[in-house]
């Protein structure tokens, strides 16, 4: 992913055609980039398993397992660039369509391989309680992120009112793809965008951890996180409203809206969680006996 990373960039450098309103190799530079980071944790949290039990080697034939179908993926995303077509939702040609049809097999599997990672370590015995449930939490954050791609191969109702579309699918909602979009991101700005609680969701795998390697950083200069329950609440805390503000963003996107144009509702909702993530935040840092919760994640 990196190597591929490198030529996409020269790609973005020297290749001027534009395809969906973006540049050409916008899409391997991001998948690319966005699959350096997600392969590193998942390599990450399969070196927690116990080794030398049965875990351990199904972890291992799993975490082959995404890492072929990732690579797959990749291939073709890279290959209908170069040939200046559409990898996602195409079915223009039989040729375009097989491998639009060998990329949804190819994901299908990756999910499910990443899903059996998740068991494992949800039943692995990790020794440092916060350690453990910012790895299992993260984990099926990001298996719900990345189902979100299941929903974008839905047709439109634009698409289903033509005999043989020839694009079945969209990241937009309520907006045709290629319109008016975020710089960088390519995030539609006038309507609902799945990719958004795409992303958000699948980077869960960084950010959970991310939080607590922070919060154990900090432990020498703060006693109060120094203590291993309170780090425990406060992961449990962050993955809740990580949870909760993933399930916001599908429903936004769901209902055609873009992500800086929301409505009283959903400003309504967020709100609902920042108050009460402040409020769980500030009942985590105190330091009251252990609860019969903690003991039984214990």
């Amino acid at each position: 992913m990196v190597a591929l990373a490198l030529v996409s960039a020269v790609g973005l450098a020297v290749d001027d055609r534009i395809l969906v309103g973006v540049p050409i190799w916008t899409k391997p530079f991001k998948f690319s980039v966005s699959l350096v980071a997600y392969t590193l944790s998942l390599a990450w949290m399969l070196s927690l398993l116990p080794p030398h039990l049965r875990a351990h080697r199904v972890g291992w034939w799993a975490g082959t397992v995404v890492a072929v179908s990732l690579s797959v993926e990749m291939v073709l995303i890279t290959l209908q660039a170069v040939r200046g077509t559409q990898s996602h939702f195409n079915h223009t040609t039989p040729f375009d369509n097989a491998v639009f049809q060998i990329m949804g097999a190819s994901i299908a599997i990756l999910w499910l391989s990443a899903l059996v990672i998740a068991v494992l370590l949800l039943r692995a015995r990790i020794l440092d309680r916060a350690t453990a449930w910012a790895v299992r939490l993260s984990s099926f954050i990001a298996l719900a992120g990345a189902a979100v791609g299941f929903l974008m191969v839905q047709p439109t109702p634009e698409q289903l009112a033509v005999d043989e579309a020839p694009i079945t699918g969209a990241h937009s909602v309520g907006v045709p793809d290629g319109g008016p979009s975020m710089p960088l991101t390519g995030w539609s700005t006038t309507g609902g965008d799945l990719r958004i609680p795409h992303f958000f969701g699948m980077h869960a795998l960084q950010l959970l951890p991310l939080l607590l390697i922070v919060l154990a950083a900090l432990a020498p200069r703060f006693a109060r996180l120094a203590d291993e329950r309170v780090r425990l609440r406060l992961t449990l805390t962050a993955a809740g409203v990580y949870a909760a503000t993933f399930v916001l963003l599908t429903w936004q996107a769901l209902r055609g809206q873009a992500l800086f144009s929301p409505d009283g509702v959903t400003l309504v909702a967020a709100g609902a969680i920042a108050l009460l993530g402040a409020a769980a935040t500030t009942l985590s840092l105190r330091t009251p006996a252990p609860s019969r919760t903690e003991e039984v994640l214990a």
